[in-house]
């Protein structure tokens, strides 16, 4: 009976996160079979760090959401089932990978890859919260608060702490708890982080609204189609998403083949 409390934990995670509009019907499927997969490779752990990482995520993005640019990013606060597979997809992955063979590495990478995905929302929610714009890591010029590949520094202490919180939680589970495995962990995430502002930078499309002028991620924007202006048309957010949180499992895991 008590092997069953944290899947019923996860369809009532799921279902508040439905009912709070923080998931669309796509992302609560998408959010259910995320969960199990965690659940069923690393138990009442694995559900503690999803709900740490989607407490906090919705809590950040509603945080002084007035402040934050609405119109750049492709998709809104409420996560589709593509949002969901992009930021937790690699660790139910990896969950079912260590629930088959039980490899220390695959504990180590599925961390990674929500710390990565935790880091990457920190900054993208905390970031735009900035006095001052940030700057575009491809063109070294200020750009909108939201822009996809600008940084800023607070962002990127949001990103470090966020990939840090995450990595602590290894110390409840029995072959990640160790201060080493901790900072690989904290460390795969950060750099995670840094790859999908790369990818973001350099590849992700990005349009321009030809009525209003503003640069946005968006194929409609003031009731008309944009104009495509850099990037590649397939890499969407998700896209960069997804290459966060595999870069940062595969480092993880690197990382530790040679060290540990």
């Amino acid at each position: 009976m008590l092997a069953v409390l944290p899947y019923v934990g996860v369809l009532l995670l799921a279902i508040y996160a439905k009912l709070a509009k923080k998931l669309t019907a796509s992302g609560t499927i998408a959010a259910i079979f995320v969960g199990f997969a965690i659940t069923w490779g690393f138990g009442w752990i694995g559900l503690l760090t999803l709900g740490l990482f989607f407490f906090s995520s919705s809590f950040l993005s509603s945080f002084k959401q007035h402040l934050k640019e609405d119109d750049i990013n492709e998709k809104g606060s409420t996560r589709d089932g593509m949002q969901v597979l992009a930021n937790g997809g690699v660790a139910a992955v990896m969950s079912v990978l260590y629930g088959v063979f039980l490899s220390p590495l695959y504990a180590i990478g599925f961390f990674a890859s929500l710390a990565a995905a935790n880091a990457d929302t920190w900054a993208s929610e905390i970031g735009p919260l900035s006095k001052k714009r940030p700057v575009h890591i491809a063109t070294c010029k200020r750009v909108d608060k939201g822009t996809s590949g600008a940084i800023s520094t607070l962002g990127t202490f949001a990103a470090l702490v966020g990939s840090f919180v995450i990595a602590c939680i290894g110390l409840l589970f029995d072959v990640t708890n160790s201060l080493l495995m901790i900072i690989i962990i904290a460390i795969s995430g950060f750099v995670g982080n840094v790859m999908d502002t790369l990818i973001g930078a350099y590849s992700q499309v990005l349009y321009r609204c030809n009525r209003c002028r503003m640069n946005t991620e968006r194929k409609i924007h003031c009731g008309s189609r944009t104009e495509q202006i850099r990037g590649l048309k397939w890499v969407n957010n998700d896209i960069v998403n997804m290459s966060c949180t595999i870069s940062a499992a595969i480092i993880a895991m690197i990382i530790a083949w040679f060290i540990v």
